[in-house]
């Protein structure tokens, strides 16, 4: 299931409301507020005011700001005829329009507008008067990093189109809004560099996010999920950040970036496989040190997988590899343990992700306290109790540490779960099966891609030119070319050679 592909969607498929469906504004006052009255289920958040000079004012009251309302629309209505052209001049709110059919009033009223009907005119005025109800901006919890900025986004769409707009402040920024989730309406932007990113790029993604026909999208994970390119595959194929800056860097790259209301974290593709162990704090530190890092998660990424599954398959069937120094201190560890070598593995591993995940959802300070003293107490008793031994303890917490070197959390998750299936084939097949499970994982990858692009770039293809700032990071000189598998329009980012004076 995990060659796959997810049919793409073809854009006669989207279907489009025509105007011919829509209901038109009734003239009658008392008709417009029975049919906003039944559209909206009368509920008891439903208010209507009726003005002494014919305005009639509909509105959602736990979704309007009460002082926006007094001031900027009662307050100028009072003394102007009750005619549509004078309340839209009247009114000081900033986002306001002419309607002139119920869907578009519903959709209105529930984004927070207030609709002014004029008895005898066949069209509303809209007022959007919504509360502004947002967390405040914070530091970035699960990308925290010690230089760069210091600041997240957070649930609003549009404070998060403000932070980005205020990060890169280009004219040719451009946004796209959508609407994603028949029950839910809920509010996606796409956004790119018009002079950078690629047409064809741009328009596959316009059209997969047209293409969702699904009741919600509560979150940008889920969003993800519905327009990458092979849905039934274990690795992500789409990046999420909470970082502005990071956004930001992957628009200057040629990348596409899609934000979520309600969500905190904003998608960016197309990703490769090595950008998933890329840290923004790699830009920050000098360009040895950024080497380093990223040299020391890969090197993490392939402990954590193939640790446990080697000491499995050499327990197993290849006590030959298996020094002779080693052999005695192997051989009296595992005396009192009762479990083959794959039984063994296998309920340690349990063990250790039982813990992770008990941790995770407790209370911070009763999730730190429960992972450190269970971690300790479950193993020292395993010992004595002579279900396990102590080398494979050792081996077991290294693999984990390792796994939490990933900056990006999803591929974390990936690399701890790949664990359990190469255990599995070590334990019956020794290095041959490990042999085929790496090839099988080898052979996903090279067919992977993301919104069109191979998702091994720079190594498969191989675009040399691209090792720069992929595995390694060269001095920021060394960088001015944006990465070929984006497919920009505008290739090089500055001049090297003058940068280097």
């Amino acid at each position: 299931m995990f060659f796959k592909k997810q049919q793409s969607l073809a854009p006669d498929r989207i279907k489009k409301e025509t105007t011919d469906d829509k209901e038109l504004i009734p003239v009658s006052k008392d008709e417009f507020i029975s049919i906003m009255k039944q559209r909206l289920q009368d509920g008891a958040d439903f208010k209507t005011k009726e003005l002494a000079n014919g305005f009639t004012l509909v509105f959602l009251d736990t979704l309007t700001d009460k002082k926006m309302l007094n001031k900027d629309i009662l307050a100028r209505l009072g003394g102007i005829s009750a005619t549509p052209d004078e309340a839209l001049k009247s009114i000081t709110v900033s986002s306001t329009s002419k309607q002139k059919y119920i869907e578009d009033g519903v959709d209105a009223i529930l984004k927070g507008a207030v609709l002014v009907h004029s008895a005898g005119y066949p069209v509303i005025i809209s007022a959007v008067v919504a509360t502004q109800e947002n967390r405040s901006l914070t530091k970035p919890e699960t990308e925290s990093q010690v230089m760069g900025p210091q600041i997240a986004f957070n649930e609003s769409l549009a404070t998060n189109i403000s932070l980005l707009r205020r990060f890169l402040t280009n004219a040719n920024l451009c946004n796209e809004s959508f609407t994603v989730g028949k029950q839910t309406n809920s509010a996606v932007a796409l956004l790119y560099l018009k002079d950078i990113a690629d047409e064809e790029m741009v328009d596959r993604m316009r059209e997969r996010i047209q293409g969702i026909e699904i009741d919600s999208v509560m979150d940008s994970s889920n969003l993800s999920q519905l327009i990458e390119d092979n849905s039934m595959g274990i690795f992500p194929q789409m990046l999420l950040t909470e970082r502005p800056d990071r956004a930001c860097s992957w628009l200057l790259n040629g990348k596409l970036v899609v934000l979520v209301d309600g969500s905190v974290q904003v998608i960016g593709a197309p990703q490769s496989f090595m950008e998933f162990f890329e840290s923004m704090e790699d830009q920050n530190v000098r360009w040895q040190i950024a080497t380093f890092l990223r040299l020391l998660r890969m090197f993490s990424m392939v402990v954590s997988v193939f640790f446990t599954p080697i000491y499995v398959a050499a327990l197993t069937l290849h006590y030959e590899i298996i020094p002779q120094t080693l052999l005695v201190p192997l051989g009296e560890s595992r005396s009192r343990v009762p479990f083959p070598p794959i039984i063994e593995a296998l309920l340690l591993e349990t063990m250790i992700e039982l813990l992770r995940e008990a941790a995770a959802r407790l209370p911070t300070k009763v999730g730190q306290t429960m992972g450190i003293v269970g971690g300790i107490v479950v193993g020292t008793a395993a010992v004595d109790a002579g279900f396990t031994s102590n080398i494979l303890i050792i081996i077991i917490n290294v693999s984990a540490l390792s796994s939490f070197t990933s900056p990006n959390y999803m591929m974390g998750n990936v690399i701890r779960i790949l664990r359990f299936p190469l255990i599995i084939l070590a334990g019956f097949w020794g290095f041959y099966g490990l042999m085929f499970g790496f090839c099988f994982l080898l052979i996903h990858l090279i067919r992977q891609s993301s919104l069109g692009s191979p998702f091994l770039a720079p190594f498969y293809p191989p675009r040399f030119a691209d090792w720069r700032d992929s595995i390694i990071r060269l001095p920021i000189g060394w960088t001015n070319y944006r990465p070929a598998q984006t497919r920009p329009l505008d290739r090089k980012k500055y001049r090297a050679r003058k940068t280097k004076q």
